[in-house]
């Protein structure tokens, strides 16, 4: 295994399924990326940053609670930002739930420096496992990723890439932009995995944590992103992690190839905008419910997965989707089934969400965690209720921030 990084009908086609979820994605317009955006005069912040002094406070006081918890594992900030966190000695790891650090590093995230996190091979492992036990359905039949349309903001907004470092290097996730019931339409929670934030068992957090929807909205490929303007790498701006939260099982159990983690392997993130003062969700124009009800598979119907695969024949720059009937992974008697469904998809499009249709709405169910060596199917998490507690905590500690 490789962690990656009523009635019956007809299935649903990818093609179908995008269209409803693109007409769920935009319905409420949100912010069109401005194809030629025009910087701030010298000293002079955004509109946002001018409307009074509530955000200045705020940040200031962030700010100093960073500072503390920083100080508090006897790290230095301004030490950090020049490059100390490139330290990665395992005693000084911060691996517990509490200890989570990421402070903003302005500008770290370049264009070029994001086109380069993208070696699957050191976020995922193609080593398998017999630990298939319990109750399994089939191997689905492999279902060829299909390139999203462009541009990503008008058909899969609140899709995106995750970035991060670690000790082999800058690596890549994908993510999605998820609505906070406590502050309706004005979300800055993002879910992915949590093997995109936390090394597991044998690791820490990991750091310089940032979340970039509609990344490459254009779909440029490699020459054409390298010539292309900041706003086409990143159209809705970089947002970096300032809380995150996996589950306790992927902290103490989950592996390079999953482990048991895997069945919980499942992150929330708190992002703030590396500029400006709007909520993620107003920036982006929308964002997807999550649906912690883990219907079982015989009733829920056709799943969608979005990602961006950076393993061959995949580049990581490109976002793609999958659509197909789940079945059920078992990898341990005992441990929750995970959805399993058909997909071509690499390492980098972990994280990633699974949406179902409901009604009009398009629903997050799970997210890309584990798959096969050949890269025939994708394995995601079922959302239960420790996940609903683990995302209201979130929702409740940090969501207003």
């Amino acid at each position: 295994m490789r962690s990656l990084r009523g009635p019956s009908r007809p299935l649903l086609a990818a093609a179908s399924l995008t269209t409803a979820l693109a007409l769920a994605l935009t319905a409420c317009g949100g912010e069109t990326p401005d194809p030629d955006p025009k910087p701030a005069a010298e000293g002079q912040g955004s509109a946002e940053a001018q409307e009074g002094g509530k955000e200045s406070g705020d940040r200031a006081r962030a700010a100093k609670d960073l500072a503390d918890r920083l100080k508090k594992h006897g790290i230095d900030a301004e030490r950090w930002k020049d490059g100390a966190w490139k330290d990665w000695d395992k005693d000084d790891w911060l691996r517990e739930a509490k200890d989570f650090v990421n402070p903003v590093i302005q500008g770290l995230w370049k264009p070029e420096r994001m086109r380069g996190a993208e070696d699957p091979g050191k976020t995922v492992t193609t080593k398998d496992t017999t630990a298939d036990q319990g109750q399994t359905d089939p191997a689905p039949r492999a279902v060829p990723a299909e390139r999203e349309q462009t541009p990503y903001h008008d058909h899969a907004a609140p899709v995106g890439k995750v970035f991060f470092d670690a000790p082999a290097g800058s690596m890549v996730c994908s993510a999605t932009v998820v609505k906070d019931p406590r502050n309706p339409g004005k979300s800055n929670l993002v879910w992915t995995a949590g093997h995109c934030v936390h090394a597991g068992a044998e690791g820490g957090w990991y750091r310089n944590i940032a979340f970039v929807p509609s990344y490459n909205d254009l779909g440029k490929d490699a020459a054409g992103l390298a010539a292309a303007a900041p706003h086409e790498s990143a159209p809705y701006g970089t947002w970096w992690a300032d809380w995150a939260a996996t589950s306790n099982e992927w902290i103490g159990q989950g592996a390079g190839s999953g482990g048991a983690g895997a069945p919980y392997d499942y992150a929330v993130l708190h992002v703030k905008p590396e500029s400006g003062a709007k909520s993620l969700e107003e920036t982006v124009g929308n964002a997807l419910e999550v649906d912690f009800r883990a219907p079982g598979t015989e009733r829920i119907g056709t799943l969608g997965a979005w990602g961006y695969p950076a393993g061959p024949p995949y580049d990581g720059l490109l976002m793609h989707r999958c659509a197909d009937r789940p079945g059920r992974l078992s990898l341990a008697p005992g441990q929750p089934t995970m959805y399993r469904i058909g997909c071509t998809m690499t390492g980098g499009s972990s994280g990633g969400g699974w949406f179902r249709q409901e009604g009009k709405k398009s629903l997050l169910v799970s997210n890309t965690s584990i798959g096969p060596a050949d890269n025939t199917w994708l394995a995601g998490p079922q959302l239960g209720r420790q996940a609903e507690r683990l995302f209201d905590m979130m929702s409740q500690k940090y969501g207003g921030s």
